[in-house]
């Protein structure tokens, strides 16, 4: 079976492993464990995937690659609709999955060293980079890694264009293989989070053919 294959071949790798078949345990084990990675198969009894995912993400922001039994546009799209962070389509290689997971944990590695800016304020929208939290109007907002990632990056160059290339490349990693679009979906997940009205974004600004750009205090006060 599948999981004692990528079980015994994550171990071999040095990974600690926890494994359910359930997809109502694995949201208890999730919400008991705080694992660093989750690696979520879609076909799951009692719960399927996507609502072990939706109901994850009401209190974690773990990162969570999702095993779709498909590659079509619809499956991709739900997983990132329900939160996931990456998903790979069965069949798949190990290689493979294995470069995702350890580009997902450079990525923490990466956003939990001292940063030069520890704090990052324009508008309602703070960021505490050393408490790796994010705030909106006093308030601190649930992300997942991926979000927070995103809203770091552009708020840390407010006022410049960061290209899709170069936002891909800086949150899912050089070797990303996934579609593109999970960008673009990431990115409207961010503004239903901070911006007032997330259809007229005030803070993170499309810049048609390039990429995003986050609005300067002075836009903002203009």
């Amino acid at each position: 079976m599948i999981v004692e294959s990528l079980t015994y071949s994550l171990k071999k790798e040095g990974f600690t492993i926890i494994t359910c078949g359930d997809g109502l345990e694995a949201v208890a084990l999730a919400e008991e464990k705080r694992p660093d990675v989750i690696v979520l198969d879609v076909m799951l009894p009692s719960i399927d995937g996507w609502e072990v995912c939706r109901r994850i993400r009401r209190t974690s922001a773990t990162p969570i690659i999702m095993l779709t039994a498909r590659g079509e546009e619809f499956d991709r799209v739900l997983g990132l609709e329900m939160g996931a962070d990456d998903y790979l389509p069965k069949p798949f290689s190990f290689r493979e999955l294995l470069a995702r997971i350890r580009a997902i944990l450079r990525r923490i590695e990466f956003d939990t060293q001292p940063a030069a800016n520890h704090t990052l304020s324009i508008g309602d929208v703070m960021i505490d980079h050393t408490a790796h939290q994010v705030f909106k109007n006093g308030h601190l907002l649930t992300m997942t890694q991926k979000e927070y990632d995103l809203l770091f990056t552009l708020m840390n160059r407010a006022g410049k264009v960061v290209s899709r290339a170069e936002l891909l490349d800086i949150v899912w990693g050089i070797d990303w293989l996934g579609d593109t679009r999970t960008l673009d979906v990431h990115i409207r997940w961010v503004r239903e989070k901070v911006e007032d009205v997330p259809g007229k974004p005030r803070y993170i600004k499309t810049v048609r053919g390039v990429g995003y750009r986050f609005a300067t205090p002075q836009e903002l006060e203009a």
